[in-house]
Parts: structure tokens; C-alpha cells; sequence
């Protein structure tokens, strides 16, 4: 299980580059206070890291959400970028698990799902998304989820189409 700061060391950068510019167009507080954790992180001022230009500053950024340090705001960011720009994967993946959820929100996972059930809604979302962004999701889905489905992280692991960085 791939915890959110192993996420983004392991995706390629031009998904990191798309989740950051995204989150900086369209959630300015956690873009600020992703940009402040990590000037903390690399005791710089906020400032310094404003003044780069946006592509740099991303390579920065994306540098330390990759660190163990950065874990708690890599979970924060990953959160924030699925549960906006990705809902509708997150809708389609658990409604094809037949899972109830609000606007691809759970209160409570079962402990297992079915094999065939599973396989089903993974190659529902291969066939609409790209699989780079299809992997992230169920990665992070795993790690950050109580429930951890074994038949998910089998998937996971031995799928070629849900390596992170296969795809860029």
C-alpha cells in the first residue's frame, strides 16, 4: 500500500504537474497552503516560492510532497484533486461497486467486494480515464480508506495498466 507522499514520488510529472496547476487554479487555499508546508519544509519563506516562476516552483513543490515529511499535506492535495476534478471517477467506480455514497463520498466501505465486481468497475474506469489517473485514484482509494480490499491491492500489484509513471 502506497502512502499519498510515495503517490506523487512514484507518478509521472506531468500528472503532478496537472494535479498542482489545477489545484492552483481552482482551489486557491490548499494551493497556498500546499505552497506554505512546503516552503516550511525547505525553510524558505513563502515568498520565495511565489516569486518562482509557476513551472519551477512546481518542480519544488512536487520535490517535497515526495518526502515523508510532506505526508499529511500530499493526503491533503491528492483528496482535494480527486474529490473536485475527478468526482465523476470517483461516482462511476462506486457505482459500479453498487456502493451508496454522496457525490463519490463513503461513510462505510464493506471489508471486501467481489472479484468480479471489482474487475468490472476498474476496467469501467480504464475504458473512460486515463490510466495513469485511473491508478492514482486506487491507489490512494487503498491507502487512505480503513477498509483494505486484498483482491484491490492484488489488482494493484500485479496489473501493468495501474503502475503509476506508465503512462505519462
Amino acid at each position: 500500500m502506497l502512502t499519498s507522499h510515495e503517490l506523487f514520488g512514484f507518478m509521472s510529472p506531468a500528472l503532478a504537474n496537472e494535479i498542482l496547476g489545477y489545484i492552483f487554479e481552482s482551489d486557491k487555499p490548499t494551493y497556498k497552503a500546499t505552497m506554505n508546508a512546503v516552503a516550511e519544509a525547505r525553510k524558505l519563506r513563502p515568498v520565495f516560492l511565489e516569486r518562482q516562476p509557476r513551472l519551477q516552483r512546481h518542480a519544488l513543490m512536487m520535490a517535497s510532497l515526495a518526502k515523508p515529511g510532506s505526508e499529511m499535506i500530499s493526503a491533503s492535495l491528492l483528496r482535494a484533486w480527486l474529490m473536485q476534478k475527478q468526482n465523476a471517477m470517483l461516482v462511476d467506480f462506486l457505482n459500479a461497486l453498487s456502493l451508496p455514497h454522496d457525490k463519490g463520498v463513503v461513510e462505510n466501505l464493506p471489508p471486501s467486494v467481489p472479484d468480479d465486481q471489482l474487475k468490472a468497475a476498474v476496467e469501467l474506469l480504464l475504458s473512460k480515464y486515463p490510466a495513469e489517473t485511473v491508478a492514482l485514484y486506487l491507489n490512494a482509494f487503498n491507502g487512505m480508506n480503513e477498509a483494505h480490499w486484498a483482491n484491490l491491492k492484488a489488482m494493484l500489484e500485479t496489473d501493468a495498466r495501474l503502475q503509476l509513471g506508465a503512462t505519462a
